[in-house]
């Protein structure tokens, strides 16, 4: 996917990012944020095809990556089955999911650049949370970390965590952005392209998590 250029943001001052309620807390999401997990997720459907019979076009399943899992499992199984396919899937996970998965390009840097200027970084995700930490001890991001929210409900941890930027690839996470009232930073990285995640009201467009710790040190020197 070609690279955005970053997009200057309208939002509140930059200075409201720092406040005497504590540390500078900047959320990622994961899933194409911070890790592709497009291979380990591809290889946990094919065992779950394998072993429940059911065809599921894995490709099409990571292509479309980000909402809950029980959104992507409905298209592939009746819903009385969801709840049950769902467990078989989370426990598969570790085993199949986490060693194929790798940082996106810039996530240690991007992670690196928050906790520089004492800032607190946060994952927030829609992955299962024992799975999503799974993947952040493998790959050693040190971030504290929110699962199980999607969208709009990831609001509840930006606002529980005092976050004032989140940081994701889909439109999604640009709704749970705004719910909270934090600044909307979005990488192109993930199944929504540059123009979607601004029609969805991205304060910020970045090609990918590269760029970000350049966008982030001119953010927190007007910050502070």
């Amino acid at each position: 996917m070609a690279a955005a250029p970053a997009a200057a943001h309208t939002a509140a001052a930059p200075a409201a990012a720092y406040g005497a309620a504590g540390p500078l807390t900047v959320g990622f999401d994961l899933d194409m944020t911070l890790i592709d997990s497009r291979p380990g997720i591809k290889a946990v459907f094919d065992r779950l095809a394998a072993e429940t019979g059911v065809f599921i076009d894995s490709g099409l399943a990571i292509s479309r990556l980000g909402p809950p899992l029980d959104q992507e499992l409905a298209h592939w199984f009746p819903a009385e089955r969801v709840p049950e396919v769902a467990d078989r899937y989370r426990a598969l996970y570790p085993d199949h999911a986490i060693a194929p998965t790798g940082a996106m390009p810039g996530a240690a840097a991007a992670v690196e650049a928050v906790r520089a200027v004492g800032g607190r970084p946060l994952v927030v995700t829609a992955k299962y949370g024992p799975n999503a930490g799974l993947h952040l001890a493998h790959l050693g991001i040190d971030a504290e970390l929110r699962g199980s929210l999607w969208a709009e409900a990831k609001a509840e941890a930006l606002i529980e965590y005092g976050a004032t930027i989140y940081v994701g690839d889909h439109t999604g996470d640009v709704r749970g952005a705004r719910t909270a009232g934090a600044l909307s930073v979005a990488v192109a990285t993930g199944p929504c392209d540059a123009a979607e995640l601004r029609a969805a009201g991205a304060d910020v467009v970045l090609g990918d998590l590269t760029e970000f710790p350049a966008w982030f040190a001119d953010y927190s020197s007007a910050a502070a």
